[in-house]
């Protein structure tokens, strides 16, 4: 999860992995509940399920206590403002808002990648009523250039809103809302 590529390659696993080797092991974790596969998804629209790309994914652990453990990371690490962990909160932040919307409400979660591009959206929730797509920010530093294009230009045509979690309150900016990390599981349950 913190590297820049986040997509699952099984080559880090082990040199020279295939899927078929670690497939099972990888759907064993999925239904045991200690890990959220997140599909890659070519397209915004319903049904997600649809456009999914199931040879593209990213893996989170169920729950970040569990993520901090593996990673041997001290809470007060996290909690200083001292920048000593600011490389991984971005990670951690992922991995929170993956988990409120996954505990709250059972709507589909994936994410979006373009092809030969950096462009990368968080998450594309499909709720009932829309395709949310989201970008989480661990600060207030709110840059969020992806999801700017993917909404503006990539997918005007579709008239998407989109959505950011970061540490800033709430604002409505028109073509994308900003809601603070704590209100993710109230916004989606909400859905």
């Amino acid at each position: 999860l913190v590297k820049e590529n986040k997509k699952f390659i099984f080559g880090v696993v082990k040199k020279g992995a295939r899927a078929a080797q670690f497939e099972t092991a990888i759907q064993w974790l999925v239904d045991a509940g200690l890990v959220i596969k997140v599909n890659r998804c070519n397209q915004p629209r319903q049904p997600l399920k649809f456009y999914m790309d199931s040879a593209a994914f990213k893996i989170y652990l169920l729950d970040c206590g569990l993520f901090a453990t593996l990673c041997e990371t001290k809470p007060s690490d996290m909690l200083l403002g001292d920048n000593a962990f600011v490389e991984f909160k971005g990670a951690f932040a992922e991995n929170y808002v993956l988990q409120q919307i996954t505990a709250s409400a059972q709507i589909p979660v994936y994410y979006y990648s373009k092809d030969g591009s950096t462009q990368e959206v968080d998450f594309l929730v499909q709720t009932p009523d829309r395709i949310v797509p989201l970008e989480v920010k661990a600060e207030e530093n709110v840059k969020s250039k992806s999801l700017s294009t993917f909404v503006k230009e990539d997918f005007k045509s579709l008239n998407l809103k989109g959505l950011r979690c970061s540490m800033k309150p709430y604002i409505d900016q028109g073509w994308m809302e900003n809601i603070p990390l704590y209100a993710v599981e109230a916004y989606f349950s909400r859905s």
